[in-house]
């Protein structure tokens, strides 16, 4: 099995659990939407509502992680890292992984499985309200999230190693992102010619290839080169 095909099972699984857990958006809505009925319109409010939708909401947030972490959505400070040649970047990611991620989420998977085992010890429920639900369950999601996002920052350790090696980064699963919604409205307008909607979304591809590979240093270095 070649290292591409390792990290895009890589990012499958990421994205196939971010994608699921994503679900629970509509849920949460829904959920706030019943609340605000009973509430407000049959003067019945349920004591426990404020638990169920932070544990919604929290279950969302960290089984999200690894899929944000596989389309290379956290927050970066870009101000210099875009500026550098995708070896820089690699050497800079990869120092940054084993220093900070590696330690970091190891410590999260650790003391979470703790935080989780004692709490089903007990089958905890929550104080915030008289009637509380059971949040030992819950509680599980915080060592089952590290360990995704474990797995997926050791798949970008092997793609900064890649990158030093052959001195470009490797492709990464594609997902639904804003060029898709640009192509399909650009589609349906009747208001563009089949040439400038050629055109447009060539130039659009050539932008989202050129952030994808984050090589704004490296096409900076060619045109001077030119």
């Amino acid at each position: 099995m070649s290292i591409q095909k390792i990290l895009f099972f890589a990012d499958s699984v990421s994205t196939w659990c971010g994608k699921a857990f994503a679900w629970l958006i509509m849920l949460l809505m829904l959920t706030v939407c019943l609340e605000v009925v009973k509430r407000y319109l049959l003067n019945a409010p349920s004591s426990w509502m404020l638990d169920v939708t932070c544990m919604m909401y929290g279950a969302a947030f960290m089984m999200c992680g690894a899929y944000t972490l596989a389309q290379d959505g956290h927050v970066r400070g870009d101000f210099l890292y875009g500026s550098m040649p995708p070896r820089m970047q690699a050497s800079f990611d990869l120092a940054l992984y084993i220093l900070f991620f590696l330690p970091g989420i190891a410590a999260l998977i650790y003391a979470g499985w703790d935080y989780a085992m004692a709490s089903w010890q007990i089958h905890e429920h929550s104080s915030i309200s008289a009637e509380g639900p059971p949040i030992y369950p819950f509680k599980l999601f915080i060592p089952l999230a590290g360990a995704l996002v474990m797995f997926q920052g050791l798949a970008e350790i092997a793609r900064c190693v890649v990158c030093l090696r052959s001195g470009k980064w490797p492709s990464r699963l594609k997902d639904a992102e804003e060029i898709d919604v640009v192509e399909q409205q650009l589609a349906k307008s009747t208001h563009v010619d089949e040439e400038s909607r050629r055109l447009a979304m060539q130039h659009a591809h050539e932008i989202d290839e050129t952030a994808r590979q984050r090589g704004m240093g490296e096409k900076r270095a060619t045109e001077e080169a030119a």
